[in-house]
């Protein structure tokens, strides 16, 4: 099977037939696979219950319109299969486990882990500021970004009331799916 990739901002974007690999699993596999992405199970189970998508365009589209509609216990729990930011081998309280996400995460928080140690000191005391003010960890689309940036973020994230701050959140996590849904299709 032929499939085109284009180059945009630096990373692969996948087109196409690439949807197939997805299509094609055995359910279990596909949810495991969708697991990855979100941690969401009733995100996951729509998504199952939608395929085939075809193209990534639709498999993209689904993943949003899916994730939007869902409340905020399916976000919370989404949030919970991420560590913290600065911690990548470890998982947030309550999370069910973080372990089939964990060399994602490690990548994705980078930046984070190459930080000076006062930064890594002051993100781990922002992070439980943020928990206790907001009842969940410091969710943030975190590929690409220093831990400085990370850092400030954060302290202004900890200024939102709760309502904006968990539709920032959400946000973030759709940014990180979409990620997760690019990497898992050009494998």
């Amino acid at each position: 099977m032929v499939s085109e990739r284009h180059e945009v901002s630096g990373r692969h974007e996948v087109t196409g037939e690439e949807s197939a690999l997805l299509d094609a699993m055995p359910a279990d596999e596909a949810r495991a696979a969708l697991q990855r992405c979100c941690g969401s199970h009733r995100w996951v189970e729509r998504m199952l219950g939608e395929r085939p998508f075809g193209t990534r365009a639709r498999l993209v589209e689904a993943a949003s319109r899916h994730w939007n509609a869902l409340d905020p216990a399916d976000w919370d729990e989404a949030f919970s299969h991420h560590p913290r930011i600065g911690e990548p081998g470890r998982v947030a309280a309550g999370a069910a486990s973080a372990a089939a996400t964990a060399s994602w995460a490690s990548n994705e928080q980078a930046g984070a882990a190459r930080s000076a140690d006062d930064v890594k000191a002051a993100l781990a005391e922002g992070n439980r500021a943020y928990e206790a003010r907001f009842g969940r960890i410091y969710l943030v689309c975190a590929t690409g970004k220093s831990g400085e940036e990370l850092l400030a973020i954060l302290r202004a994230r900890l200024a939102n009331d709760p309502e904006t701050e968990l539709r920032i959140a959400v946000g973030e996590q759709e940014k990180i799916t979409r990620l997760r849904l690019e990497k898992l299709l050009s494998s």
